[in-house]
């Protein structure tokens, strides 16, 4: 299933209109910035049923990081800067527009009992499909606020995450579809055209590329570690269906990479294919699993590299599209350092690092020259740039 929203020229009408209204809004020199904040996700069961070898007791997906960085937040004095935002009461036709109406049956019935499993690793308890949908509820408010001009950036620290939810099943964690959930209630509401999403946790965003496969309208770009998970999906030779050739763009970087892979990576093909699209929005799925300390990914990122990437997105939102920007926390799996790394986005969206006294005690471990950009991966980085046609190969 994916989405087409080429079905009618008045379709597209409202939403060139609601553009050109949004680009003569007055903008502040001062960044507003919003925060959802909904503890009701602490209270999802994420249940793992890996077989009888594997002793029950141990989870990867626990509420304890995102616990966490609300309280670092907290306690930097960031999150009194920041606007609080409600999550949305999303009906069920709110979802529809994503997820297949069997589907919602079967994850709204197993949920009402005991709970179950709607797919691989996506185990959920009692409760969880009313949790999922205010997670879900969580970013379309922080996008509304954001499209309305109420808000110039929001961060969503929601949970579960959604990146990995397909139409017509829950996968990773994963139970509801959280950006493009809010993204077609923008759409439909709000007359949201051309907007992209920059997919930064360490799994492949295999979510946006099915949902949006067919939607020129959309640009779907992932950034992870070649074939961590999925496995099955996330290379650079898928670029979209026939009528969205180039909407969908996917960026596999090996195991190991970190700060000089991922910054190059994003100057040398996410930034040009942003600007060569043009978006009204910019929305990042923001994981913190490709940092190293996180149980799931070989990956080498430090809480700087995560301040950095968030800068970029700021300068790009801020050239393309009147500074509208939208971080919906995903996956990120250590309760030690998730929060770090979460607490340097934030002070990035706030542009208050220099009066953050945010201390990273194991980032400065990894400041070694495995760190610097690789030969390897920049021929990674390359292919993708080829595939793309954003970056033109370099002689090294």
């Amino acid at each position: 299933m994916s989405i087409d929203h080429r079905r009618t020229a008045a379709a597209h009408a409202p939403r060139g209109a609601a553009q050109t209204e949004r680009e003569r809004m007055p903008r502040s020199s001062h960044r507003r910035v919003g925060l959802v904040a909904d503890e009701a996700g602490f209270w999802h069961e994420s249940r793992a049923d890996f077989g009888p070898s594997v002793e029950p007791g141990v989870q990867l997906e626990t509420p304890e990081a995102r616990r966490r960085l609300l309280h670092l937040i907290e306690r930097l004095g960031l999150r009194r800067r920041m606007t609080p935002l409600e999550p949305l009461a999303l009906a069920e036709a709110d979802l529809a527009r994503v997820h297949t109406a069997d589907y919602l049956a079967a994850f709204r019935a197993q949920s009402a009992g005991t709970g179950g499993e709607l797919g691989d690793f996506a185990g959920f308890g009692h409760g969880s499909y009313e949790v999922a949908v205010r997670s879900a509820g969580g970013v379309a408010a922080a996008v509304r606020a954001v499209l309305d001009g109420e808000l110039d950036r929001a961060y969503a620290l929601v949970r579960p995450p959604g990146h990995h939810a397909e139409p017509d099943r829950a996968r990773g964690y994963c139970l509801l579809a959280n950006i493009p959930i809010a993204l077609e209630l923008a759409r439909a509401r709000q007359g949201l055209g051309r907007v992209a999403i920059v997919d930064w946790d360490v799994h492949h965003g295999n979510g946006a590329q099915r949902i949006y496969w067919d939607d020129p309208d959309v640009l779907a770009i992932s950034l992870h570690q070649d074939r961590l998970y999925p496995v099955e999906s996330g290379a650079v030779e898928e670029r979209g269906g026939d009528a969205a050739l180039g909407a969908t763009l996917n960026i596999p970087l090996p195991a190991g990479s970190g700060e000089g892979a991922y910054l190059a990576a994003f100057d040398r093909v996410v930034a040009p294919a942003l600007r060569a699209f043009q978006p009204e929005l910019l929305v990042v799925a923001c994981g913190y699993d490709a940092a190293f300390l996180d149980p799931s990914s070989q990956m080498a990122l430090t809480s700087a590299t995560f301040g950095d990437l968030t800068r970029r997105m700021i300068e790009l939102a801020e050239a393309l599209c009147g500074g509208r920007l939208v971080i919906a926390q995903e996956g990120g799996y250590s309760p030690l350092y998730t929060p770090i790394c979460g607490a340097a986005v934030v002070a990035a969206l706030l542009e208050a690092e220099a009066e953050t006294e945010l201390h990273d005690p194991y980032g400065r471990h990894l400041h070694t020259p495995e760190q610097n950009l690789l030969p390897h991966q920049l021929e990674a980085i390359e292919r993708a740039g080829a595939a793309a046609g954003t970056a033109p190969p370099t002689h090294h």
